[in-house]
């Protein structure tokens, strides 16, 4: 799977020699992140883990239960605007994945008895990583085309299949999800 643009960065935190021990990768939803990481970890050998599994965000609306998200949550995510959406998921972010990624890769890169380790998902923003100051750590955001985005959400949400209800809120995911994605690349390239 091929993303049609990746985004780097070298030196947020890490000097550019330095004994790898940490892979941060970044990305909006249905980007390919989880792929890649798999991918690295199964030929490095190194621990893998997702910010997902660390704080649940209402996420994606087309779950089927016991992911499903609430009626009353799919009402209100409707009603705000993409921005308020995005102000929303970082605010999220930093106040309940932000501290937990912090210890694992604090772990990760300073004790060498700590498993390599690839971190992948929507919540490493790089404004966050930017913060890090740890040598050994390296971090890439992955972005993609409009039409990629609209064709894997589609895809995986059975868009077709859907209520008209439902498909307001996939429409609404996948608008929150091309302004996440822009707004990263702007981040990015700004650092």
């Amino acid at each position: 799977m091929r993303a049609d643009r990746s985004r780097t960065t070298e030196n947020m935190g890490t000097k550019a020699h330095c004994d790898l021990r940490v892979i941060l990768i970044g990305g909006a939803s249905h980007v390919g992140k989880s792929t890649l990481a798999r991918s690295l970890a199964d030929t490095r050998g190194w621990r893998l883990l997702s910010t997902d599994t660390m704080a649940r965000h209402p996420g994606r609306p087309w779950r089927p239960p016991p992911e499903r998200v609430p009626d009353d949550v799919s009402k209100h995510y409707l009603t705000l605007s993409v921005d308020e959406l995005i102000t929303d998921v970082l605010h999220h972010y930093r106040s309940n994945v932000w501290p937990k990624v912090q210890t694992l890769i604090r772990s990760a890169a300073t004790e060498s008895s700590s498993d390599r380790l690839i971190l992948e998902g929507s919540a490493l923003w790089p404004d966050f990583v930017a913060t890090l100051n740890f040598d050994g750590v390296a971090a890439l955001w992955l972005t993609a085309s409009a039409d990629t985005f609209r064709q894997r959400i589609h895809r995986e949400s059975l868009y077709r299949s859907k209520s008209a209800f439902e498909r307001m809120m996939v429409d609404k995911f996948l608008e929150r999800t091309l302004a996440y994605d822009k707004r990263m690349v702007d981040v990015v390239d700004r650092h």
